[in-house]
């Protein structure tokens, strides 16, 4: 019984030691691959802010993808592209075998919001477009983690697959959707992604699904003043339709989004317009929903024209689903932010936060402490949703995906805000982005050496898309709208 009883004592001690030493050995290779991203963050810096400046627009960002592929070959990756018959798109493929594990970069900027690394409204002469969602950094950051994970994968010998997947126009063109329908994520396993933000974050999370479109009015030209019986304006058809639209919001879902803005209302007051654009988003939690108010928009414009004498056509520009969210997934993934932490300010960038603060006060709040950037939110199950809209939403009804949110922005600052291209461009930006880039590298690894951890979210992913379902990109058949910025 003794000699038993010693036995078991042995093997409990072995299992043990085991254990730690098998622990041990997993937060040496952690350090490591930490360690390796920190020695090149100031390169990777650089690359971001290349892109920062350049600040070009969807399906126009030639060199800003072309910075990126470079940066990839030149480590070793594969990179073939034009993929889904988008010009910028690229998949970057380093290894063999599986598993695959791919992670999402974007690099697009939006219209309207170009702005100097300064605490104030300053816009930058000459300049169009801004990074006011941060996306100079999700290309750069997602690069960074791909190469580190390819540096881990080739140093161990190991048998996988990493992918960076370039991905174009998230900010209403979804490039995404496109590539989804080629089947360019077919072969992936498990797909990562972040997003720039003003916290940092990875519970379970979705996003609004939504429709874009332009209406295009056409009328008849005349004089204002001296035969204005003989025109029809199409600028009152895009007017009527808003009017009728407008109306509508009483009568959807509370949760409804419906904003647009209008493109063309004429070149001059005394002639009549003969053509007219006005540019449309809708959004809800639900796609069928969206559908729907989507259908309703579109009814609104052909009464509008049909009120009007004037003809209206549609361009649908973009589309995309919610994001199905992974519990198992997160959770891998909030245990890896956990570990990396969030970021410390230095006294200058305290500074600028500090003047900042002051715009960002909306009424009946209190100014944000730009202490949450050190801060990782608790892990919770119950299910958050960002507010806004992502192409990345189709991916995870493809492939199970994760993601988390990284402060790159001063705590309180909304995106698509002069704020946030401002700090996104200075030294706050690129220090969020590495936060980002350790948790995508960490967790990819995590995914290479787990396979039961792939197996285990794959099985979540099936249950919560359900047997029946059936996917059909909210653009239908449309080829990319690659003019849709022009």
């Amino acid at each position: 019984m003794k000699k038993v009883k010693l036995t078991f004592l042995a093997l409990l001690h072995l299992v043990v030691f085991s254990t730690f030493a098998q622990d041990k050995k997993t937060v040496a290779e952690q350090k490591e691959v930490i360690e390796t991203l920190d020695k090149k963050k100031e390169h990777y810096a650089e690359i971001s802010k290349k892109i920062w400046d350049l600040a070009e627009v969807g399906y126009q960002e030639y060199k800003s993808s072309e910075i990126l592929q470079e940066e990839l070959k030149k480590e070793g990756f594969a990179v073939e592209k034009g993929v889904a018959g988008i010009p910028t798109a690229f998949v970057a493929t380093y290894g063999s075998g599986k598993p695959v594990i791919s992670i999402l970069a974007e690099f697009d900027a939006l219209p309207g919001m170009a702005q100097e690394t300064v605490s104030e409204r300053k816009v930058i002469e000459g300049q169009k477009a801004g990074h006011a969602c941060g996306h100079h950094l999700f290309g750069a950051g997602s690069s960074a983690a791909a190469i580190a994970v390819k540096d881990w994968l080739k140093k161990g010998g190991k048998t996988g697959t990493i992918k960076l997947m370039g991905c174009p126009a998230e900010e209403g063109g979804s490039g995404k959707v496109y590539m989804v329908r080629e089947g360019v994520f077919k072969d992936s396993d498990v797909v990562l992604h972040w997003h720039p933000a003003d916290r940092n974050g990875a519970n379970p999370s979705s996003s609004l699904a939504n429709v874009s479109g332009k209406f295009r009015f056409t009328g008849i030209a005349a004089h204002a003043a001296g035969a204005p019986e003989r025109g029809r304006s199409a600028l009152d058809g895009v007017e009527a339709m808003n009017n009728m639209v407008n109306m509508m919001r009483e009568h959807v879902p509370q949760e409804t989004r419906i904003h647009y803005v209008i493109t063309r209302g004429g070149e001059a007051p005394n002639v009549v317009p003969a053509f007219a654009e006005v540019y449309y988003y809708a959004r809800h939690p639900s796609r069928e929903i969206v559908r729907d108010v989507w259908s309703r928009i579109n009814k609104a414009a052909e009464g509008a024209a049909l009120g009007t004498g004037t003809k209206v056509e549609l361009e649908v520009t973009g589309g995309a689903y919610d994001i199905l969210p992974i519990e198992s997934l997160a959770k891998a993934m909030y245990k890896n932010l956990e570990m990396v932490g969030g970021v410390k300010y230095s006294p200058e960038e305290i500074a600028f936060a500090e003047k900042l603060i002051p715009s960002l006060t909306a009424p009946g709040k209190t100014s944000p402490l730009y202490s949450e950037a050190e801060k990782v939110a608790q892990f919770s199950t119950k299910l958050e949703s960002m507010g806004g809209s992502t192409d990345v939403g189709d991916v995870s009804w493809a492939v199970p995906t994760v993601g988390l949110a990284a402060a790159t922005w001063v705590p309180g600052t909304p995106a698509h805000s002069w704020q946030a291209v401002a700090a996104g461009g200075m030294t706050i930006g690129p220090k969020g982005m590495m936060v980002a880039a350790k948790t995508l590298a960490l967790t990819a690894i995590d995914l290479f050496k787990d396979p039961a951890l792939i197996k285990t979210a794959q099985a979540d992913f099936l249950k919560a898309r359900g047997e029946n379902f059936k996917y059909e990109a909210m653009v239908g058949d449309r080829k990319p709208a690659l003019d849709y910025r022009k």
